[in-house]
Order: structure tokens, then sequence, then C-alpha cells
């Protein structure tokens, strides 16, 4: 599966972005769509995940309230909406998908596909 992240951008403190990620090579049929992110000289770290099955989400303790993930099935793309962006927002967000969902579903070490990543920046 191919999976293309897209929608980063500049923007200020407080505003908001929209990203957006688009698979090819086969639909969404995952358990398990996230996302990730990654700022200068850290390591990836969890955002948002969506358990399909359970149509449930879950988010890392520093996005929670401020973003949200969803998916299109019709469209085979998954988004993830972020309002009050802060500086420490600032990273190359990613997209990924697992067939099984699983329990560690914040590790990135459990997401094998990996989508190329668009970067978000947040001026403060």
């Amino acid at each position: 599966v191919q999976l293309q992240a897209f929608g980063g951008g500049l923007v200020q403190a407080g505003g908001s972005l929209r990203l957006s990620c688009a698979a090819s090579g086969r639909t969404f049929g995952s358990d398990s769509l996230a996302w990730f992110r990654q700022a200068p000289g850290k390591e990836r770290e969890f955002v948002a995940a969506y358990r399909v099955p359970m149509r449930r989400s879950y988010y890392a303790d520093s996005v929670r309230g401020r973003f949200t993930i969803s998916r299109d099935t019709s469209k085979n793309t998954l988004y993830l909406q972020m309002n009050s962006l802060k500086p420490e927002d600032a990273a190359v967000y990613f997209c990924t998908a697992r067939l099984i969902w699983a329990v560690d579903y914040y590790n990135p070490g459990q997401y094998k596909d990996w989508g190329q990543g668009t970067l978000v920046t947040v001026s403060s």
C-alpha cells in the first residue's frame, strides 16, 4: 500500500490545518489507522489512531481536545483536523495503517507502511 499525506503548511499559533492521507494500491481495509509526527532531532511520536471496527479514536495527551482523526471510506482517505495549533505541534506528520489492531497502537514500530510525510510549521 502506498500512503501519501498532504495538507501541511505554515500556520500561526492558534490556527487550524486539516491533513489528509490517501491510500493507493489497496483500499483502507485496515483495522488501525494512525497519525504520527516527527520533529527535527526527535523520535517519531504518536498523535492519533482510529480503530475501524470499533469506530473509536485514540489521542496523545498533548493533542487531545484539539485534534480529531476521521476517515472517509468513500474517498479512501484519512484526515487529521488540527485546531488551536501550538509551536510544539510543528513536525513532519505521517499517516500509517495496520491490518490488525495492536494493543500498543501508539508504538511506531507496530506499523510497516508509512507514507511520505507532510510538514507542519507553526509560528508563534
